[in-house]
């Protein structure tokens, strides 16, 4: 019986060996556009997809491939399939599920951005998103109808922090027969594996923690391999003859890894969502040290939001991992590692307040990003949430008093101090 790894030794190896060509031990960055076929049988075999191997960096790469296979097995999928940002991933992830008057479930707890794709952007290609507190589960079956092909949800939600209950939700996606998406981009696979708790697809911005140091965007969609395509009808795409490729049945043929072939083979060639192979070697190389980077991250935050919570220039924390959260108990039954590093905080004195304070820090970075090694701020509500309504600018955690917070790897007592002088100055 071969022997069950452990995370910290998958996250360097897995996907990984040395190159036989040179015996280099860090992968390689591949920077080619194509590669020589050995003959026309074998370019023909590959076109037809009764080979695996690579055409042009367009569709894979050895360097990308390498990031997909790690990231798959950290999440327990049986595949994955990375592109060029976590928006990318996103519609990667949709694109073989849904057609013209088809909708998907979303919760209401989401990435402004996503909330922004999927109410708006979308609706360009003939779909369409529902909005549920997905706390309520009668809520969520009852939003879904016969068009209805997915059921999206965060595992940590951006910005407020809000964690999922995703076994629960994974019962309903059950019941109703269709794919549970889950963007596990805020609690990384070292934190939560929504495929073992129930979910079908796993979407990431490796932008963020994966890669951790703030310098490519990507992302990736792993596929859990367990969703049976042909059963319902409902996804033409993965069950029926697909007409570029012969009348090949992608389900049929590829089983538990049809919708990665599909990704790749349709999605990529299709929509060329690519990743290059510089991004995928440094997330490979910070993917490294996600597990000792995601202790000190939550150690950090567990720190600072307990710090905040109890400082008279703060109306409320929204950190799940304080005792004080409603949200307490789901963290210790299903995210025992911890409740992430991204969390919001209101500023008495409301919008003017945030304001000052985003200006006062001097260790905290202004950006929009999350997930890097440094601790990062932004006020929501006048940047990554503004072209929200005010009543989806609160329901989304994002209200106008209220910035977000991305704790970074740095001494906790050095961040404290920061925040501790640009509150005096944002509340005098």
């Amino acid at each position: 019986m071969a022997r069950q790894y452990g995370f910290d030794t998958l996250q360097v190896h897995a996907g990984a060996r040395p190159d036989p060509a040179t015996g280099a031990r860090q992968t390689p960055i591949y920077q080619t556009t194509a590669y020589v076929f050995r003959d026309a049988d074998h370019a023909a075999a590959l076109f037809n997809l009764q080979e695996v191997g690579f055409i042009y960096s367009r569709l894979t790469n050895p360097t990308v491939s390498v990031l997909a296979e790690r990231i798959a097995t950290l999440e327990g999928g049986a595949g994955a399939v990375c592109c060029s940002s976590g928006h990318a991933a996103q519609i990667m992830a949709l694109f073989p599920l849904m057609a013209p008057g088809c909708n998907i479930v979303a919760s209401t707890r989401l990435y402004g951005g996503t909330v922004t794709q999927f109410s708006q952007t979308i609706r360009r290609f003939g779909w369409s998103a529902r909005f549920v507190d997905f706390d309520d589960l009668e809520a969520l079956e009852a939003a879904v109808d016969e068009n209805t092909r997915a059921i999206f949800c965060e595992s940590i939600s951006n910005p407020g922090g809000y964690v999922t209950d995703i076994p629960a939700v994974a019962k309903v996606a059950d019941k109703v027969g269709l794919p549970l998406i889950v963007d596990n981009t805020s609690a990384t696979p070292y934190l939560c594996r929504p495929i073992e708790m129930g979910a079908t697809l796993v979407v990431h911005s490796t932008t963020k923690y994966l890669t951790g140091n703030g310098t490519v965007t990507g992302g990736a969609v792993v596929d859990s391999g367990r969703f049976d395509w042909s059963a319902s009808g409902k996804f033409p795409s993965l069950s029926d003859p697909e007409p570029a490729y012969h009348g090949l049945k992608f389900h049929e043929t590829f089983g538990p890894l049809a919708f990665t072939f599909h990704s790749i083979a349709v999605g990529l060639r299709d929509l060329g969502m690519t990743m290059n192979p510089q991004a995928a070697h440094y997330t490979l190389m910070g993917i490294e040290t996600l597990s000792l980077r995601m202790e000190r991250h939550v150690a950090n935050a567990r720190k600072i939001a307990e710090w905040l919570e109890n400082d008279p220039r703060v109306d409320f924390v929204t950190y799940a991992g304080l005792p004080s959260s409603p949200y307490y108990d789901r963290v210790q039954r299903l995210y025992p590692r911890g409740a992430g590093a991204l969390f919001t905080f209101a500023v008495k004195g409301g919008y003017e307040a945030c304001v000052k304070l985003v200006d006062s820090l001097e260790l905290f970075s202004h950006v929009a990003n999350l997930g890097d090694t440094r601790s990062l701020i932004i006020h929501s509500a006048s940047t990554t949430h503004r072209q929200l309504t005010p009543e989806q600018q609160v329901a989304a955690g994002a209200a106008p008093n209220v910035v977000r917070v991305s704790i970074g790897i740095e001494d906790p007592d050095d961040l404290i101090a920061d925040l501790d002088q640009a509150l005096a100055k944002a509340t005098s």
